[in-house]
C-alpha cells in the first residue's frame, strides 16, 4: 500500500514539473512571435505587420522554427533510449525538412482548392502555407519525428501519451481554427487593410497558435488528475 501511494505521489509530482516545463517552454515560443513583431522595425525602415506583411512572415516563421529547435534539445520531451548514429541524425534531419516542404506544398494546394488565388499572389498563399506549417507541422516534427504512424496515433482519439502530445494536439487544432476563422472577413466590403489575402487569414493562425499555447498547460494544470497517459 505504501509502495503504490509513492508510485501515484511521484507520478503526481513528474506531471506537475513536466506542466511546468511546457508552461515556460510556450512562453518562450509567444515571446519569440512578439519579438518577431517588435524588433524588426528598429533595424527595417517602415516595419509592420500590414504594410510589410511577407517580410514578418519570413520573420516570424524563422523565429518560431527556431525556438522549437532550441526546445527540442534543451528540453528534450521525448529522449530515446537508444543512441543512434551520426548518419541516421542527418537521414532524420532531411526526412524533416522533406517533410516540412511536402507540408507548405500541401497546404498551398489546399488554399488554391479553397478558393485562393490560383496565379495571383502566389508568393503571398505560400508564405502562408510556410507559417502554417511552422505552427503546426514544426512542432510535430520536433516532437514526434518524421513519424506518420506517430502522428497519426495522436491525433485520434486517446492516442496522446504525454503531457506534451496533448498540448501538441491542442496548439495544432487552434492554429488551424485561427486560420479558418481569419478567412471570413476577406469577403465583407469593409474595405479595411488587413482583409487584403491573406493578411487575415495569417494573423488569425496566428492568434490561434498563441491562444493555444496560452491555454493548453492552463487546461492540462487543471485537467491533471483525470488525464491518463499509457506510459505513465
Amino acid at each position: 500500500m505504501l509502495t503504490l501511494l509513492q508510485r501515484v505521489t511521484q507520478g503526481s509530482t513528474m506531471k506537475n514539473t513536466d506542466i511546468k516545463r511546457l508552461f515556460y517552454a510556450h512562453l518562450l515560443c509567444v515571446f519569440s512571435i512578439i519579438l518577431s513583431t517588435f524588433v524588426p522595425s528598429f533595424f527595417l525602415e517602415s516595419f509592420s505587420i500590414l504594410e510589410t506583411h511577407l517580410t514578418w512572415l519570413c520573420i516570424c516563421s524563422v523565429s518560431v522554427i527556431a525556438v522549437n529547435l532550441v526546445l527540442y534539445f534543451v528540453v528534450k520531451p521525448n529522449v530515446s533510449s537508444k543512441r543512434s548514429s551520426s548518419s541516421h541524425k542527418v537521414a532524420r534531419f532531411l526526412k524533416c525538412c522533406i517533410y516540412f516542404l511536402m507540408s507548405c506544398f500541401s497546404f498551398h494546394v489546399i488554399f488554391v482548392l479553397y478558393g485562393a488565388p490560383l496565379i495571383e499572389l502566389v508568393l503571398e498563399t505560400f508564405l502562408f502555407a510556410v507559417i502554417l506549417s511552422t505552427f503546426t507541422t514544426v512542432p510535430c516534427l520536433c516532437l514526434l519525428g518524421p513519424n506518420l504512424k506517430a502522428w497519426l496515433r495522436v491525433f485520434s482519439r486517446n492516442g496522446v501519451s504525454s503531457i506534451w502530445e496533448n498540448s501538441l494536439q491542442i496548439t495544432t487544432i487552434a492554429s488551424f481554427i485561427g486560420a479558418w476563422l481569419g478567412a471570413f472577413p476577406i469577403p465583407l466590403d469593409w474595405g479595411r487593410p488587413w482583409q487584403v489575402w491573406p493578411i487575415s487569414c495569417t494573423l488569425g493562425a496566428t492568434f490561434g497558435y498563441v491562444a493555444g499555447l496560452v491555454l493548453s498547460p492552463l487546461w492540462i494544470y487543471r485537467n491533471r488528475k483525470q488525464l491518463t497517459y499509457k506510459n505513465n
